[in-house]
Parts: C-alpha cells; sequence; structure tokens
C-alpha cells in the first residue's frame, strides 16, 4: 500500500481523538480537522460546511483515508437544530464525500445503530437490515449514509466511500458529557446527596462500545480495503458492536458496584415509549458484526465493567 496517510473529522471529539491515536499506533501520518476545539496544527481548524475549506485540507494533507467522525450526534440537541444537524450530518457530508470521490480518496463515514427502528423481536440487525429511524438524529445518519454511497457510485467508484455504524460510545472523554455512558456516571455521584431522587431508564437495551476499540476497527478497514485491488466485492456497509447488554439503569447499578457507592435514590423507569410520543425511542438496536467478520476484521472489545474498573483505578484483590 503505497502512501499511509488518514485525515480524520472531528478529531477533537470523543470517538475522533481514539481514531487519530489508532492510526498513529499503526504507523501512520495523520491529521485531524476539527471546529471549536482546533488548535490549527496537530488539528487543522475546518468548517465542513465551507467546501473551500475542505478543499484545502484534502490538499495540503493528501489523504490515502478519511475517518469521517464529525456530526451532531446527541438526538436531544438535533431536535433543537434541525437545519444545523443536516447540515452536517447530511449536506457536509455529501459535500465531503464528492471531493474524497474527486480524488480517489477512500472514505468511511461513521453512523449509528438508530437508522434502525429497534422493535422488539427485531435485534439482531444485518448491515442489509431495512433501516427505519425513529428520530431525527437516526434519519439525518441515514440520508448522510446514503449521501456517501451515491455519490461514489454516480463517480464509477462504488467501494471508495463505506458506512460504519456503531451504538452508543464510551471511553476516554474530556468531559463526561461527550458520553451518554460517561455521565451516567455523574448520576451515581449525584445520586448520593442528600434527598436525591431520580429516575434511569430500566427499559431500552444499550450496547455500549468502547472508543478505542472503534478506532481500531477503523484502521482495520483502511489497512484492508486500501489493499485490495477490487473494493467493489467488498461491503459498503459495516457494523461494529460489544455484546456488553445493558439499559441505562443496570449502567448505574454497575457503575454504583464499581464505585462501592448505593444507587438507592435512582429509580429504574420501566414504563418504555408512551404510544402518544412523536418520537418513539428503539428498544433494541443491536448490529450483527457479521459483514466484519465474513472479511477477516476482528471484533473483539474490551470488558465494559472492566475497562471501567481501570478507568477509575476501583481495582480489587
Amino acid at each position: 500500500m503505497s502512501g499511509k496517510v488518514a485525515l480524520v473529522t472531528g478529531a477533537t471529539g470523543l470517538l475522533g481523538r481514539q481514531v487519530v491515536k489508532a492510526f498513529e499506533r499503526g504507523n501512520w501520518s495523520v491529521k485531524g480537522t476539527g471546529h471549536s476545539r482546533a488548535d490549527g496544527s496537530a488539528v487543522l481548524k475546518v468548517d465542513l460546511a465551507k467546501s473551500e475549506d475542505v478543499e484545502a485540507a484534502l490538499d495540503s494533507v493528501r489523504p490515502n483515508v478519511v475517518i469521517h467522525c464529525a456530526a451532531n450526534r446527541f438526538p436531544d440537541k438535533c431536535d433543537n437544530d434541525p437545519e444545523g444537524t443536516r447540515a452536517l450530518n447530511v449536506t457536509a457530508t455529501e459535500g465531503l464525500a464528492s471531493l474524497c470521490a474527486a480524488r480517489d480518496i477512500f472514505l468511511v463515514y461513521i453512523s449509528t445503530d438508530y437508522v434502525f427502528p429497534g422493535k422488539p423481536g427485531d435485534a439482531p440487525y444485518g448491515a442489509d437490515a431495512p433501516p427505519q429511524p425513529t428520530n431525527l438524529y437516526g434519519q439525518t445518519k441515514l440520508d448522510g449514509e446514503l449521501a456517501v454511497l451515491n455519490v461514489f457510485e454516480r463517480a464509477g467508484k462504488a467501494g471508495l466511500g463505506t458506512v460504519l455504524r456503531v451504538p452508543v460510545l464510551y471511553g476516554d472523554a474530556e468531559m463526561p458529557a461527550e458520553s451518554a455512558v460517561n455521565v451516567l456516571m455523574d448520576s451515581v455521584w449525584k445520586a448520593q446527596e442528600p434527598d436525591a431522587i431520580m429516575k434511569m431508564d430500566h427499559w431500552a437495551l444499550r450496547y455500549p462500545t468502547n472508543t478505542e476499540d472503534v478506532g481500531r476497527v477503523c484502521l482495520d478497514i483502511a489497512v484492508k480495503y486500501l489493499s485490495t485491488n477490487d473494493r467493489s466485492a467488498l461491503p459498503q456497509i459495516l457494523q461494529f458492536s460489544s455484546e456488553d447488554k445493558f439499559t441505562k439503569y443496570e449502567i448505574c447499578q454497575a457503575f454504583g458496584e464499581i464505585m462501592g457507592l448505593p444507587i438507592t435514590a435512582i429509580e429504574p423507569n420501566t414504563a418504555g415509549n408512551d404510544p402518544n410520543a412523536a418520537v418513539q425511542r428503539p428498544y433494541d438496536c443491536h448490529l450483527s458484526t457479521a459483514a466484519l467478520k465474513d472479511i477477516g476484521i476482528d471484533v473483539s472489545t474490551q470488558d465494559f465493567v472492566a475497562w471501567w474498573r481501570w478507568h477509575v483505578r476501583a481495582f480489587r484483590k
């Protein structure tokens, strides 16, 4: 494989930071792009909505692969800013894909398990299962997937653009609010306050997956696809997920046990969806990793509880 240069969008974010580290460990030359948190040197300041910014980054870095992590990824924030969400998750993604296709750059678009409806009994979802998002976030990520695949198809370069769907992520965070999982550790601490009482979802099933593992898989995908002559024979949609299964309440239980803290102030909420609610939350969007396994990529993951014990230095004899 000639040249080993990667460009990672959203490189200052929860996932992007670990993707950068994974490629560095693989002895690639890596540049990241960011926006509000970019320092201008290690991480280029790029507004993905501005094609001239994106073109300048691609032409200066000249990457073999772009890992597109940047997204508006919090469902409640998406609902509060639908136009901004669509601009980043769909329009900017399509623009990036077009510029990559024109330069023969391999693009990996990070998507989500929320492209699926998550109805009881449906999971696990294969990569070829029909998507049916239940919220705006899932819809914009699905539209981003379609934009990427269509751009490369129209350019006659199918296989140069690939989708990687992942579930809820956790890992080394600059602040707990970066992750819908990490932030639950805050909930466990708040539950220690006098008169604290809170409800926590104990209905929807989640498969928290470590950002380091996702970074490693992104590297493995890049190596595999760039070293394959006929990429069109490889799958265009891939999925990666841990097999660790928890409700949010069960994550709080695990954190309480790890920290030696009671969670009696946290009440499990098993109500599930209000049938009259406009947005129905997915119950179980578990992703099948069969497509990755089929092309020989390691889908093993770190153990959730063991990683957290290590992370908070809560070792047991």
